[in-house]
């Protein structure tokens, strides 16, 4: 038996990057995985691509009309989502004073507004006992010029999590963030960075962590699958950080 069988898994983002490869080990370890995506045809290929056990659901978690439709297919399929892992997020990486209203309003509606009515329209679904992941960043917590909007918002789900907490310690359900350091994941490619601009800055970054490089997808996946799983039934409240050493020294 997988960590996870029995389980029902949503992972919003999951048809790329940090999302997909948890879907995927989330579904290798016994789970039945809903990804959403904005994209339709994206969506579906990951899904299809992942095996049966995993489904895409196309919606914008900023939409709450989507999120009240992804918590009626859950309900109505499932009856239950045991694990969320709340791991869509955009970032537009400005320097602090050409930051637009609408660039700022954009990076918070999916990673503010959308995170916290994904888990909180979904909350009814969780049974006692249900793990609850955000995907956070070091980025949250340190200061990185360009990112302020981007930084600031993950700073927010840090704070969700110590209170969601707090708000749900009757009910037993863990809340933790997973701060991933640099990944490579497709984000890169939809910052509105030329290649030779994403290369330096993944070069730059590789220079700033200990190990010497940044981080592969997977090593995402495998903490989300411990906090997601038994393995971590006394871990809430938490920022699982998983950087390379990054933000540590």
């Amino acid at each position: 038996m997988g960590k996870l069988s029995g389980k029902v898994a949503l992972v919003t983002g999951g048809n790329s990057g940090m999302g997909l490869a948890t879907a995927q080990l989330f579904a290798a370890e016994g789970a039945k995985v809903i990804i959403t995506g904005r994209r339709k045809q994206e969506t579906e290929e990951a899904a299809q691509s992942s095996g049966p056990n995993v489904e895409g659901f196309v919606g914008d978690i900023a939409n709450l009309a989507d999120l009240d439709r992804l918590h009626d297919h859950i309900a109505t399929r499932y009856g239950k989502v045991d694990i969320v892992f709340a791991n869509a997020g955009i970032g537009d990486f400005v320097p602090f004073g050409q930051v637009t209203e609408e660039q700022f309003d954009k990076v918070f509606d999916v990673n503010v507004k959308g995170t916290f009515f994904t888990v909180q329209k979904l909350l009814p679904l969780i049974p006692d006992g249900g793990s609850v992941i955000l995907n956070g960043s070091v980025a949250g917590s340190k200061g990185v010029a360009s990112f302020t909007a981007y930084s600031a918002t993950k700073a927010a789900l840090r704070s969700f999590a110590r209170t969601w907490t707090a708000d749900l310690k009757e009910r037993k359900i863990r809340v933790n963030v997973l701060a991933p350091g640099p990944i490579d994941t497709p984000i890169f490619g939809k910052t509105g960075l030329t290649t030779e601009q994403i290369d330096g800055f993944k070069a730059g970054m590789a220079d700033q962590v200990p190990l010497g490089r940044i981080g592969h997808v997977d090593e995402i996946a495998k903490p989300a699958l411990f906090l997601a799983s038994d393995d971590s039934s006394f871990v809430t409240g938490i920022e699982l950080t998983v950087d390379g050493g990054m933000a540590q020294i």
